[in-house]
C-alpha cells in the first residue's frame, strides 16, 4: 500500500486529504510543521509527500531541501502561494509538482497517481517514447513514423532526452537551462522557448496545440507521454 505523508498546518485540509486518500487505499501520515515532517519521513519512509509551503516553523522549500539530502521520494507542493517565483523556487529545491490552493481533489489525486507511477523502478530509464505519430529511440537517436523524415540537432536531442528522463514531471526553466545548456545559462529563457517550439514543429501532430511537449505558464515545461 502506498504511504503518503501530508504536511500542512490547516486541520480542515489535512482532514479532507486523509479521508480522500484513505478511501482510495493509501496509508496516510500527517505532520503540522516542517520539523515533524522531516522526523516522520525519516521514521516512516513515505512513498510520496504532499507539502504546504507556508509552515509555522520553517519554509516548505527548506523541508524539500532537507528531504532531498537523503531521499528521492516524490514531493507534490500544495500551496496557496501562486506566484511564479514561489513555484520556481519549490521546483528548483526538488519538488516534483506544484498544485495551487484552492484545489480540486480529483486533480490532486491524478497528480499523485502520476508521480507515484514515475517513481516505479525503471520508469526514468525507458529509451523509447512516443510523441504524436513519432516513435523516438533515445539510445539510437532515431525518430520513426509520421509522413516525413525528422532530424533533430544535437541540442534538440539533449533537451528531449532530459525531459524524457523525467516523464510527466514539471521541470523549471532554471533546471532545464542549467542541466542542458550549463550553469552559465541561468537567464536565457528564450533558448527554451525557441527549442521547444522547434521540437513541437517536428514532433507534435498539431504544434499550436501540443499534447506532449507542454508549457506550464510561470513554472516551466513538462513532457507528457
Amino acid at each position: 500500500m502506498t504511504r503518503v505523508l501530508v504536511v500542512d498546518d490547516e486541520p480542515q485540509i489535512v482532514r479532507a486529504l486523509r479521508i480522500n486518500l484513505r478511501a482510495r487505499q493509501y496509508d496516510v501520515d500527517t505532520a503540522p510543521d516542517g520539523a515533524t515532517a522531516l522526523h516522520a519521513a525519516a521514521r516512516h519512509h513515505p512513498d510520496l509527500v504532499v507539502l504546504d509551503l507556508g509552515l509555522p516553523d520553517m519554509e516548505g522549500t527548506d523541508v524539500i531541501r532537507g528531504l532531498r539530502g537523503w531521499t528521492a521520494v516524490p514531493i507534490i507542493v500544495l500551496s496557496g502561494r501562486a506566484t511564479s517565483a514561489d513555484k520556481v523556487a519549490a521546483l528548483d529545491a526538488g519538488a516534483d509538482d506544484y498544485v495551487t490552493k484552492p484545489f480540486g481533489v480529483d486533480e490532486l489525486l491524478a497528480r499523485i497517481r502520476a508521480v507515484t507511477r514515475r517513481a516505479q523502478p525503471g520508469d526514468e530509464s525507458r529509451p523509447v517514447l512516443t510523441i504524436g505519430r513519432h516513435t523516438i529511440d533515445l539510445t539510437a537517436r532515431t525518430v520513426t513514423g509520421g509522413d516525413t523524415d525528422v532530424r533533430l540537432t544535437p541540442r534538440e536531442w539533449e533537451l528531449l532526452e532530459y525531459m524524457a528522463r523525467h516523464p510527466g514531471k514539471l521541470l523549471s526553466r532554471a533546471s532545464l537551462l542549467h542541466d542542458v545548456w550549463g550553469p552559465q545559462y541561468h537567464s536565457e529563457g528564450n533558448y527554451l522557448r525557441q527549442y521547444l517550439a522547434r521540437l513541437r514543429r517536428k514532433l507534435e501532430t498539431d504544434p499550436a496545440h501540443p499534447q506532449h511537449l507542454l508549457t506550464e505558464p510561470g513554472m516551466g515545461y513538462r513532457l507528457q507521454p
